[in-house]
């Protein structure tokens, strides 16, 4: 009787061969649209409350999406109260939805932010007198008016204007929302 062999070729740790480097074929299914070649790895629903899909790549898969009407079959009172349900849900996450990862500082503002500040040579921690002040100062050194035909000091110009209507966009946008920074 003849034995099968029980060991596998990967000799202990570290592995000889990579993770997943198997000899089996893998089976790639293709986007069931008349002609793609591309894998079909987005489902859809071939209709509303069936079990069978349809299975489209990611450019044919927004094509479905753009034509699907999720609110189809109800009445205006019914698409209302469904669309308030499932808003109502997300609504815990709008305090802290300017929380964002944005490296150096206290993590209340954006990456945005944080390059505005670098622009105005301003600590991450500014408040908005200081950012004031800031832009006052820098915008009247280098106004085209001030330094005329000199190039540099206008692009210097816009870079302070832009980093002022960001940062000034991002203290209404808190103040509208009622969130503080933290002091």
């Amino acid at each position: 009787m003849a034995r099968t062999p029980t060991r596998s070729n990967d000799w202990g740790f570290p592995r000889w061969r990579s993770y997943g480097a198997a000899s089996e074929a893998v089976q790639v299914r293709l986007c069931d649209r008349h002609g793609c070649t591309e894998p079909g790895t987005c489902p859809a629903p071939k209709s509303p409350n069936s079990p069978e899909r349809w299975y489209f790549c990611q450019v044919h898969a927004g094509e479905y999406n753009r034509g699907w009407n999720y609110f189809d079959g109800l009445s205006a009172e019914e698409a209302a109260a469904r669309e308030a349900d499932e808003t109502r849900t997300a609504n815990g996450y709008a305090d802290s939805h300017h929380y964002r990862w944005a490296g150096s500082g206290d993590g209340s503002r954006s990456r945005d932010e944080m390059r505005a500040l670098d622009v105005l040579e301003l600590e991450p921690d500014a408040d908005l007198a200081a950012i004031r002040a800031a832009w006052r100062r820098l915008a009247k050194a280098s106004h085209p008016d001030v330094r005329p035909g000199d190039a540099a000091a206008a692009d210097r110009f816009r870079a302070i204007q832009a980093a002022w209507d960001v940062l000034r966009t991002a203290e209404e946008a808190r103040a509208a929302a009622g969130v503080g920074r933290p002091s």
